[in-house]
């Protein structure tokens, strides 16, 4: 948590100013027993009916005084809170774009997502209400204290010990609950997780009838975080009733001896009265106080959580690319996923130069998606090197890296706005003309000018206003309007007949810059005209070659080839 409070950098004068007030107002507010004390001994006790209209105009300019002042800290600790919350979420939000997919997966979406929305609140809260109670609520008990020792010294060993026994009650609840919230917290992202999975295939539960499965799921996570919360809510909830059984005790002691007291003469009512009223301030203001408690209690495990978000060093570290005119490269490259112990790649090696074409060919489950995201540092290789441009991939500027590389995922994913925004997320400043030619060279020209408003024809969610291969030809004229040195395919034109396949090969063999072209698919028809091939199977390149040559020298290319083709040699 203390490593975030550097983001309240820029919002000082706001956490002065909302302590302050607060503070300010609480004064006053410890100055009204002493005016209630002189209205019941000096207007009351005397008579004296204008000291009373005195005093209670007194009363209301401090209510009023105190008013002001409490709204104005209320704005500037809501201010600060607010503000902080923004740049810490902005912060997260930028830490996960730069983290690697293996250091993704290793914590997981749903906690990320949880950590930027649900932690982030949490910590916003705590900031708030610390800004407004951590000065004010601990300043009004010793406060009362000593306006108590003003009244009558006595009475003031009574505050004393009934304000340390609260300090050790308050204290041992908040070391039994800060360790329970961050298992609140945990079983909060297993049930994001399992709800996410359930949204994000909901076809697929209904086709198989696994309804009730995932309901039974559903509820397990569930009543793990109802657990866990009501646990760490039980715990927590002590805080209010010990703290009314001490003080209530204490103010029926302060009641009792004050009047035994007032019998003989030793004090007056007006004097058991402002006791009364201090011991009452400092009931209501531990109540507060234990409730700050628990939200900060929260908020330092929130602030933990997304510290370690923070924290997560970077896989990829600033370098120079050499001139080196290998555009890609790797050099016997093994790769294992976190969760897994079983290579998704074993020992690879292969080089294509700028304007050369690369295929990747092999069955589902062989690692080809696996190979495309190591050449795009999205994960690094457990073993050997992979460089672009002469450059190991880890030592290259993330943006940099970024620019060389235009990437076509398996997958293809639209977002909401127009046309024209989403071509233009590889290069912001495209006019329409190479809008127009990457749509031409991806095939996608003809039905993006049928569009009501061609380029600005809006784009809903995920694009479903497009068929699967209009999206897939989208994605393909985004990554050419970036004009990479390095494109890369994967398995992005699985939606496309034949000849409109044909015809995008031809296109992009015929582009201006000339980029390094790797193509991944299941289809040799996709593959067969690259100048060198990759046939992978179970992780391992069993081919290398062109595609006569493979036809020749590997079973498992020739398999596949002879599956879609017949055994008719092309």
């Amino acid at each position: 948590m203390k490593k975030l409070l550097k983001y309240m950098k820029g919002h000082t004068l706001e956490c002065v100013l909302a302590p302050l007030f607060k503070m300010i107002e609480a004064t006053f507010e410890l100055l009204v027993p002493l005016v209630v004390a002189n209205m019941i001994d000096m207007g009351i006790s005397e008579g004296d009916n204008t000291y009373l209209i005195k005093m209670s105009l007194v009363l209301a300019a401090l209510g009023a005084l105190g008013f002001l002042f409490s709204v104005t800290a209320q704005y500037f600790a809501a201010r600060a809170a607010v503000s902080f919350a923004a740049v810490v979420r902005s912060r997260v939000f930028g830490k996960i774009h730069s983290l690697s997919f293996s250091q993704i997966d290793k914590v997981g979406t749903s906690t990320l997502v949880t950590r930027i929305t649900g932690d982030v609140n949490t910590v916003q809260n705590g900031v708030n209400l610390a800004l407004r109670l951590f000065l004010r609520s601990p300043f009004i008990v010793f406060g009362a204290a000593v306006m108590a020792y003003i009244v009558d010294k006595k009475a003031t060993i009574v505050f004393l010990v009934t304000i340390l026994i609260l300090a050790v009650i308050v204290y041992t609840i908040m070391f039994i609950s800060m360790p329970l919230y961050k298992k609140v917290q945990g079983a909060l992202d297993k049930l994001t997780l399992t709800t996410r999975e359930s949204l994000g295939g909901a076809r697929v539960v209904r086709a198989f009838g696994m309804e009730e499965a995932q309901k039974k799921k559903f509820a397990v996570a569930n009543n793990e975080l109802n657990h866990f919360q009501k646990f760490a809510g039980t715990v927590s909830a002590l805080t209010n009733p010990l703290t009314f059984v001490i003080l209530n005790g204490a103010i029926v002691w302060l009641i009792y001896s004050g009047a035994v007291r007032v019998e003989t003469g030793a004090i007056t009512v007006g004097a058991v009265v402002a006791l009364y009223n201090y011991m009452s301030q400092i009931l209501v203001e531990l109540v507060k106080l234990a409730n700050l408690i628990v939200t900060l209690t929260k908020g330092v495990a929130s602030g933990g959580r997304i510290s370690a978000i923070l924290d997560m060093e970077d896989e990829i570290t600033d370098g120079e690319a050499s001139a080196d005119d290998v555009a890609l490269k790797m050099d016997n490259v093994s790769f294992s996923y976190n969760v897994s112990n079983e290579p998704a790649l074993k020992n690879i090696s292969f080089e294509i130069r700028k304007g050369e074409t690369l295929g990747i060919i092999g069955g589902t489950g062989s690692g080809k998606t696996t190979f495309t995201e190591l050449l795009g540092a999205y994960y690094l290789a457990t073993e050997g090197e992979v460089s672009v441009f002469g450059l190991d991939v880890s030592k290259w500027d993330k943006n940099l890296l970024r620019e060389k590389i235009a990437y076509v995922p398996q997958k293809a994913v639209l977002f909401i706005g127009s046309v024209r925004d989403n071509l233009r997320w590889g290069n912001e400043g495209a006019t329409d003309e190479e809008l127009f030619e990457a749509l031409k060279a991806a095939c996608a020209y003809d039905f993006v000018m049928e569009k009501d408003g061609a380029l600005d024809y809006n784009v809903i969610e995920g694009g479903k206003n497009f068929s699967g291969g209009q999206r897939q030809r989208l994605s393909i004229a985004r990554a050419l309007v970036k004009k990479a040195p390095v494109l890369i395919l994967d398995d992005s034109a699985s939606a496309l007949d034949m000849a409109t396949e044909a015809k995008l090969r031809a296109n992009i063999k015929a582009l201006s810059w000339g980029p390094a072209v790797v193509t991944v698919s299941q289809r040799t028809s996709s593959v067969m005209h690259c100048d060198k091939i990759i046939v992978l199977d179970e992780g391992e390149a069993v081919g290398i070659g062109k595609h006569s040559e493979l036809l020749e020298n590997c079973a498992v290319y020739k398999e596949i080839y002879d599956s879609q083709f017949g055994g008719a040699q092309q």
